[in-house]
């Protein structure tokens, strides 16, 4: 069945199972891996996509709710990786093993969106189901922070 919406700005059609998680499609039918598998069940935060600029858990989506929707994906955040959170990311050594880091991305800049100026336990919150195996939550929450400053 074809399953049209937005994806990083282009119109796409993709011939998927209704049924099939949203993540799959991300990944096996438009090729673009940044958004990742993690726990299949919502709960680690790994798959986080925007879907009509909300952070939403791609794995247990299915991809016959996107129609009509835009959906942005890691990928799509920027064209040149230089989004403030990127940047924030990149500057602070966020990253460990990268794992869950575009997920943590995602649900940041959805956090930035609704909150400009989040205090730590706004910050706290909104990233509290996103796992870091790594454990770098103090830099998540820094560079959520200088991320917030660059933006002003």
């Amino acid at each position: 069945m074809a399953i049209d919406f937005e994806l990083n700005g282009k119109s796409v059609s993709l011939d998927a199972d209704p049924a099939m998680p949203l993540l799959w499609a991300i990944r096996e039918i438009a090729g673009l891996t940044g958004t990742k598998y993690g726990c299949g069940k919502g709960l680690c935060g790994s798959c986080t996509v925007h879907v009509d600029g909300q952070p939403v858990r791609s794995c247990v989506l299915p991809v016959s709710a996107a129609v009509g929707t835009k959906i942005t994906t890691i990928e799509g955040l920027s064209t040149d990786g230089n989004h403030p959170v990127q940047v924030a990311w990149r500057d602070l050594n966020v990253a460990q093993c990268g794992y869950c880091q575009p997920g943590q991305i995602m649900t940041a800049v959805g956090l930035l969106a609704r909150i400009p100026n989040p205090t730590d336990a706004d910050i706290d919150q909104a990233m509290s189901g996103n796992i870091c195996r790594c454990g770098t939550y103090t830099r998540i929450r820094k560079a959520i922070h200088r991320a917030a400053e660059d933006k002003s």
